[in-house]
């Protein structure tokens, strides 16, 4: 047997931004999305996403070696991944966050001399309030927080919580308010971050008819009062990464003050492995966080877990919600 390395993986890996650009171009033509309503020839997908049979052909290859979308019987069909997070209007879509991965593919250029410095040479994206950067990445990355939302709720048992009070610390969209009051209609939401943001999650409240149950509080989380025993849950989700170990305590220190007592942290993220051998994502993601944060990184198990006993919690657990971790501290 012939045990010599080829080059294929390696290939596939360098030109991996092929892939980006494949699947950000689909969902911009909503390639996905007519193959869920019916469309499976290049002629028919031309047709309705109005761009040429060449580029069509070249998308479904593409699509094809990624394994998203497959050949059944002489037609071209979704995989159910794709079905499941890239047809637009589904709550689990990811389609508007390849668009957006697809126009931030030039900021890698800048990689080699970020290495070089240790952090962002310019202005880190993550700490601007009023960066516009924050009007296109929060509604598009908000699908990726339903899995993990929906599982959370079912780890801490909120549907059957009765009339709880929930803090949500950086929670962007909105949306594990949206799915949590959803889940407990007697629950009400305050959410903490900056103006913009909580504009954003406003409307998303509103269109689902809970903003009666929805508080926000203008401001930065790092000097903001959370308040003495205010709170049944406080949420601290994909904040975690952009901050340094130091700044995680503080912030956790606070957030179990402002618990009351027998209240829980529920905190999601990219955890590693306390080895750094995996998993995969959270540890290829630690390169976002050196392009765009001046501390952050994708945190160990064992870091989470030393920062929430020096924060004063007793119990801390870790439950799967892939490609992220749910850390619960009470």
């Amino acid at each position: 047997m012939n045990n010599r390395p080829t080059p294929d993986r390696v290939l596939q890996l360098i030109n991996g931004y092929w892939v980006t650009g494949i699947i950000g171009v689909a969902a911009g033509c909503s390639l996905f999305t007519h193959l869920e309503d019916g469309a499976g020839t290049v002629v028919e997908l031309a047709a309705r996403a109005g761009i040429s049979e060449r580029g069509a052909q070249t998308l479904l290859d593409g699509l094809v070696s990624g394994g998203l979308v497959e050949l059944y019987e002489g037609r071209y069909r979704n995989t159910p991944e794709a079905s499941t997070y890239l047809v637009e209007g589904k709550p689990t879509s990811l389609s508007s966050f390849a668009e957006l991965k697809l126009r931030q593919m030039g900021t890698l250029a800048g990689l080699p001399d970020v290495v070089r410095a240790g952090g962002p040479v310019t202005d880190p994206t993550t700490e601007v309030a009023d960066n516009p950067h924050w009007e296109q990445v929060v509604p598009a990355i908000a699908a990726q927080s339903v899995p993990a939302a929906t599982i959370a709720a079912e780890v801490i048992g909120l549907a059957d919580a009765g009339e709880i009070s929930i803090l949500d610390v950086g929670g962007g969209s909105g949306i594990y308010s949206a799915i949590w009051l959803e889940a407990n209609p007697a629950a009400r939401s305050t959410q903490l971050d900056w103006a913009p943001i909580n504009a954003i999650a406003r409307r998303l409240l509103e269109e689902r008819g809970m903003a009666e149950r929805f508080t926000c509080i203008d401001g930065d989380f790092h000097t903001t009062d959370f308040g003495t025993a205010k709170y049944d849950v406080a949420l601290y989700s994909h904040i975690a990464h952009q901050e340094g170990p130091e700044d995680n305590v503080e912030v956790f220190t606070r957030l179990r003050r402002s618990l009351k007592p027998g209240g829980a942290l529920v905190i999601c993220d990219y955890v590693v492995d306390d080895d750094r051998g995996g998993p995969t994502f959270p540890l290829i993601f630690a390169s976002e966080m050196l392009l765009k944060s001046k501390k952050g990184n994708t945190w160990r198990r064992a870091d989470y877990h030393g920062w929430l006993m020096k924060a004063g919690f007793g119990e801390v657990s870790f439950h799967p919600a892939e490609p992220a971790t749910l850390v619960v501290a009470r």
